[in-house]
């Protein structure tokens, strides 16, 4: 096959895929629960959802923010503004090239800051680790606080004390096998996920070496924590969401993260994924769906109108003032 057209094919699957479930999704919905979809719409509290923009956005200032103190080690000082700009413009093209938009971000800041490409990219790659890892611990936290869940799915009405003790020693046994396979195997496929998994302990031990590890991992936090709320504050805006334990906010949230890695900023998988999790805490399908639409529609619009200005503003801001320090 061409190149160009499996470049093109690959690029093109999770937006076929994402539009055709958001097809199912509304093919499948009966009158009423079109109308009590959109009931929840319209009764929906939206200062709550100008909260979580406001939230997204602070995440987002404090991702550029990041990374103008990532860059500053190699003898770099981007202006805010640019690397803000840049920043949004990667989640724009994100939108229809997935991973695309890392590179054109790099490919802004060398062009307007003189920055080399590769030493960007490496910056961007090093970020993508510590996100790994924060993903990773959210994960984690989400599987500890719903043990209970598990167990009562895995075990029905059958009590077993020693569950967590058991569910723990196996992921230890586990983990320990699939290390084994990982250093034994020839598999290119398995060579590729040792790498990976090498490249993930090797950026996460140098982020503790660098200069300003400390203010690198404050912004780390801070931007996940802002992720977080801006997913819990939405759930006030409605009702039947609105009292949610935090497990249940944690849950869903994670598996809204996973989705927006199966289509094109999680286009037709979101509101699904989002929807599924609240179901399991007896939230009725029709308000769950409305949270998932409402939560992916507004973040995707902001992604939309801040990176589309950023792609336009970006070639003026640095034409009219080339000496600024913003």
């Amino acid at each position: 096959m061409n190149k160009n057209v499996k470049k093109i094919l690959l690029n093109a699957i999770p937006i076929i895929v994402g539009l055709s479930l958001v097809w199912y999704f509304l093919a499948k919905l009966s009158p009423d629960d079109k109308v009590a979809i959109l009931n929840s719409f319209k009764s929906a509290n939206y200062w709550w959802v100008g909260l979580s923009l406001i939230l997204g956005i602070l995440s987002h200032l404090s991702r550029a923010y990041r990374w103008k103190i990532m860059l500053a080690p190699m003898g770099y000082t981007p202006r805010f503004l640019n690397t803000i700009m840049a920043v949004m413009v990667n989640y724009l093209v994100n939108l229809g090239i997935p991973r695309a938009g890392e590179i054109i971000r790099a490919t802004a800041i060398s062009k307007y800051e003189n920055i080399p490409v590769d030493k960007a990219i490496g910056t961007i790659v090093a970020e993508r680790i510590a996100d790994v890892i924060m993903l990773f611990l959210v994960l984690g936290t989400a599987l500890f606080l719903q043990t209970e869940l598990i167990e009562g799915y895995l075990f029905k009405e059958q009590s077993n004390p020693y569950f967590k003790i058991g569910v723990l020693v196996f992921a230890i046994l586990l983990s320990l096998i699939g290390y084994r396979i990982l250093q034994r195997s020839k598999h290119p496929l398995i060579h590729k996920i040792k790498n990976f998994i090498d490249g993930i302990i090797e950026g996460s031990i140098s982020i503790f070496k660098m200069k300003n590890k400390w203010t690198f991992i404050f912004h780390t936090v801070f931007i996940w924590t802002m992720y977080i709320l801006m997913f819990w504050v939405v759930t006030f805006a409605i009702p039947e969401t609105a009292n949610l334990p935090f497990e249940a906010i944690i849950v869903g949230f994670i598996l809204g993260a996973f989705s927006m890695a199966l289509t094109n900023g999680g286009l037709g998988t979101y509101p699904i994924f989002v929807a599924s999790a609240f179901i399991l805490y007896h939230v009725d399908k029709n308000p769950a769906q409305a949270f998932g639409w409402i939560m992916w529609s507004s973040q995707t619009l902001m992604v939309l109108i801040f990176g589309g200005l950023s792609f336009l503003f970006l070639p003026i801001y640095n034409r009219k003032r080339p000496n600024e320090i913003l």
